[in-house]
């Protein structure tokens, strides 16, 4: 079986910004990365450089930044008031401090992670760039298995995550201000 749309999909590989450098990022069989192609779930051309392997075919390619996680934005870097880091009434200072990652959600739900990249009397300044943002990526790896993605698995991952569609407004309509 090859790799195509709607196959589950795990590979084994090493990440690298240089070829010749250290390896940031290694997926192993005892936790290989898995995904179902063509979902959406990983990088566009990471997938497409993987389109028709099969298992234990061997793959290596970079990616440019463009196809990776694009340049790194100034935009990107954000000043947000610091009371919306409160717990109780107290600024979590354990959490909020510089080079933490904390994760957090945009005005739309959209999930990311931000680094904390300074705290102020009144704000903290939150860089929302993807870490390998303005990197090469190198990867070398394996396809350890291919398979047809179960009813369960594609459901997963097209099913809608809340919003309107899932029920999950107050009254089970778009009234409620859920921002659907």
């Amino acid at each position: 079986m090859t790799i195509a749309k709607d196959k589950m999909v795990s590979v084994i590989y090493e990440l690298k910004t240089d070829p010749a450098g250290e390896i940031i990022e290694k997926a192993v069989t005892e936790t290989p990365l898995t995904f179902l192609c063509g979902a959406g779930q990983m990088l566009e051309k990471f997938e497409s450089n993987l389109m028709g392997l099969k298992v234990g075919e061997s793959f290596e390619f970079k990616l440019e930044t463009a196809e990776a996680y694009g340049e790194a934005s100034e935009q990107a870097v954000i000043d947000l008031p610091k009371n919306i880091f409160e717990v109780n009434g107290e600024f979590d200072a354990e959490m909020i401090k510089e080079g933490n990652v904390v994760p957090m959600q945009d005005s739309s739900g959209r999930r990311m992670n931000g680094i904390v990249l300074e705290v102020a009397d009144a704000t903290v300044k939150m860089d929302f760039n993807h870490p390998l943002a303005g990197d090469d990526l190198y990867f070398k790896g394996e396809v350890i298995e291919v398979r047809d993605a179960t009813d369960e698995e594609k459901q997963a991952v097209y099913a809608p995550q809340g919003g309107c569609d899932s029920g999950s407004c107050n009254d089970g309509g778009c009234g409620s201000g859920c921002g659907c």
